[in-house]
Parts: structure tokens; C-alpha cells; sequence
């Protein structure tokens, strides 16, 4: 072998070795997030709140989300990435070991938002630095990132379970998840952070290209909006029209979500043949027609199954191609990226919370007829970007 050759091979070993950490560390970020449903009622019990009060909880995590996502950006441009995302993975595992053991409802909130700060930050950064690692073969890669995030929050609640099963607590499962996002911080604190290329760091000195720029947030709002907006929204709909029945809508939920992290499997293989632009413009046209599906037969109960899975399937690979598509035709500097995430966290507050004050005063069918609004919405937006962005590719 020449020693050329094995500077080659060693870097691809490298590169190969720090993709590996972001993919760890978004199973951890998967079961970090998505284990305070599943124990809700047992928190409430040791903060003596109600249901209705510790749901609060579920907000400041997102307001958590929001900030990690807004700060880190800067400091992924500023300083090497490693040894920070090994630190906000040590601060995950604490504050998930704290949490069982938190008395009082303020006390558990400050928890929640710490562990959305870190969450934020491990989301920035995976979405970053695997468009510094990859160029424009990041899709597979990309895809398969969101993949293992689901992966880790199809994990969480099964784990929640069978430690409940055997204790009669949640403290065991919080302390087991702890330790289960612990090997994300050792990958990095092994390994050397990736640096940006030669184009990113030039334009880190440059303004950002605010039309562009804000055209991505919107699409960011209005596809992750309307994905959690479906998710938190489908069981409800489904139990007031009287589709399903209370066990069949958590099936229901869980064909959404499943299907959601299929849809990222089967996407690995095909985001580095397909250009970003045409797996959005399929994205769009399958979410239309799931979402057109009820509201046509709002009354049929085999429709809201097809149409759960049909979105679920969707909506899989959204996240992951907008920043691919935003790599195409930026500079994709950690501000930048941190930006879009911003947009995404914000979409996921509102739009849901836009389907509650109007769920009654209208009926459940309001819920499909703003999950469409966003989706139609949402492609008008990417083809203004690409409009826009024309002359960058």
C-alpha cells in the first residue's frame, strides 16, 4: 500500500468513525425526547400536579428545542464540535437521571428545558456536520441520521414499559435511558471534530442571504408543524368522529410514527439518485392526497388508517431533504442550519396549538383542512426557494 493509499484509506476510516457518532448520538437524542410521554402520569404523581398541569412540560422542552437550536448554531462556527456535543451528551444522561427524582413541578420543567437546550444543540449539530463530511453525497447519510433518531424514539416508551413492569417506577427506566445515551459522548470524545470546508469557512464572514434563508425557515415551519400537528392530533380526530376506538387510536398513532421511520428507511437508498426537489415535490403530493383522503370519506374508518400511514410515509424523509436541498443552493454554515431548525421548532408549537383553538369551536375536520393549508403551502414555498435560488446551481 503507498502511503498515499493509506492516508486515503485512514481518512475514510475517520470520516466513516465520525458519522458513526452522529448516528449514536441521534439514537440518544430519540430516546431522550421521546420518553416523557409515556411516563407523564407517574411524573405528575411525584410532583403532586395534575395531568392538565404537568402538561406544561411538553412546551418548555419545545421552548428548550428552540433555544439549543437558536445558540449552538454560533458555536459550531466558532469552535470545534466534538468536545461540545460530548458535553451536551453528559448533560442529557444527568438531566435524565434527574428527572425521576424531581419533587417539584418547576424543579422538573427546569430539567425539561436543559434537556431541550441539549437536544437543540445535538440536532444543529448532526445536521451540520454531516453536510461538511459528505458534500452532496450526504443524502443516504442524511436519511439514515433522522432514521436512528427514530429508531431511539420507537425504543424509548418499550423500555419505559418493561421497567415500569418490573419496579412499579419510572425512576429505573430514566436512570436506564442515562446510561443508554452515554456511548454517544465517548465516540466523541474520541474522535477529532470535523472541519468545515474551504467554502462554509468563507462564508461564515459573509451576510446571510436573508430571502433564501427565511424561504427555508417558512418550509421548515410548515412541514414539521404539520408532522407534529398529524401525530399529536390523529388520535383525537380519529376517537371524536368515532373511527377507532381508544386502544385502536394508539394503534393508529403508532402507524404514523412507524410509518414515518419506515418511510427514512427506505429513503437511505434512494436520496443519493433522486434530486432533493423531486423527493419534496413527491413529499407534497402524497401528504395532499392522505390528507385529501379524510377529508372526502371523513366518515369512513379504514381511510384514516390509509391516510396515517399514507402521511406518515410523506412526510419521512421532509426534514432530511429540506436540508439537503438547502445544501444544493447555500452555504450551509451552522447559523444557517441552526436557522432552519429554529423555523421547524417553531412550526411544531404553533400549528398544533393553531388545531386546538379552533378543534371544538369547528370539529375535528379543521385538523385536516390546516394540515392541508401547510402542506400546499409549504411546496409554494420550496418552488419560490428554488425560484429564487435559481442562479446558485
Amino acid at each position: 500500500m503507498t502511503p498515499i493509499t493509506a492516508s486515503e484509506t485512514a481518512a475514510a476510516r475517520l470520516k466513516r468513525n465520525q458519522t458513526n457518532a452522529f448516528f449514536v448520538s441521534f439514537i440518544a437524542l430519540g430516546l431522550a425526547f421521546s420518553a416523557l410521554g409515556p411516563t407523564l402520569p407517574s411524573l405528575a404523581g411525584n410532583t403532586g400536579s395534575t395531568l392538565s398541569q404537568i402538561s406544561i412540560l411538553f412546551t418548555v422542552q419545545s421552548l428548550g428545542l428552540l433555544a439549543g437550536n437558536f445558540l449552538s448554531g454560533r458555536l459550531f462556527d466558532r469552535r470545534p464540535a466534538f468536545p461540545f456535543l460530548a458535553a451536551v451528551v453528559l448533560t442529557t444522561a444527568a438531566m435524565l437521571a434527574l428527572v425521576p427524582l424531581m419533587t417539584s413541578l418547576a424543579m422538573l420543567a427546569g430539567v425539561l428545558f436543559i434537556m431541550g437546550l441539549a437536544a437543540g444543540s445535538i440536532d444543529v449539530g448532526g445536521n451540520t456536520m454531516l453536510v461538511w463530511l459528505h458534500g452532496n453525497q450526504a443524502g443516504p447519510r442524511m436519511n439514515a441520521l433522522h432514521f436512528f433518531f427514530g429508531v431511539g424514539a420507537l425504543l424509548a416508551p418499550i423500555f419505559v414499559a418493561q421497567a415500569i413492569g418490573l419496579t412499579g417506577g419510572v425512576t429505573v427506566a430514566y436512570w436506564l435511558l442515562a446510561l443508554l445515551v452515554l456511548p454517544a459522548a465517548v465516540l466523541f470524545l474520541r474522535l477529532p471534530s470535523p472541519a468545515a470546508p474551504a467554502h462554509i469557512a468563507q462564508a461564515r464572514s459573509e451576510r446571510i442571504p436573508w430571502l433564501p434563508v427565511g424561504l427555508m425557515i417558512a418550509a421548515f415551519f410548515l412541514f414539521v408543524g404539520a408532522e407534529v400537528s398529524f401525530g399529536g392530533w390523529i388520535y383525537t380526530y380519529a376517537l371524536t368522529l368515532g373511527l377507532v376506538t381508544v386502544t385502536g387510536g394508539g394503534y393508529l398513532t403508532s402507524v404514523f410514527w412507524g410509518a414515518l421511520t419506515l418511510g427514512r428507511l427506505l429513503t437511505i437508498p434512494i436520496a443519493d439518485r433522486v434530486r432533493p426537489r423531486y423527493l419534496l415535490l413527491a413529499d407534497v403530493l402524497g401528504g395532499v392526497a392522505s390528507l385529501a383522503l379524510l377529508l372526502l370519506l371523513p366518515g369512513v374508518s379504514w381511510a384514516v388508517w390509509v391516510a396515517a400511514f399514507g402521511f406518515g410515509l410523506s412526510m419521512a424523509n421532509v426534514y432530511p431533504t429540506l436540508v439537503l436541498l438547502g445544501q444544493r443552493h447555500l452555504h450551509l454554515t451552522a447559523t444557517i442550519t441552526s436557522l432552519f431548525m429554529v423555523g421547524g421548532s417553531i412550526g411544531s408549537m404553533v400549528i398544533p396549538w393553531l388545531i386546538g383553538q379552533r378543534f371544538e369551536s369547528i370539529g375535528p375536520q379543521v385538523t385536516m383542512m390546516v394540515l392541508l393549508v401547510a402542506v400546499l403551502l409549504a411546496g409554494v414555498d420550496v418552488a419560490a426557494f428554488l425560484w429564487v435560488t435559481r442562479s446558485r446551481r
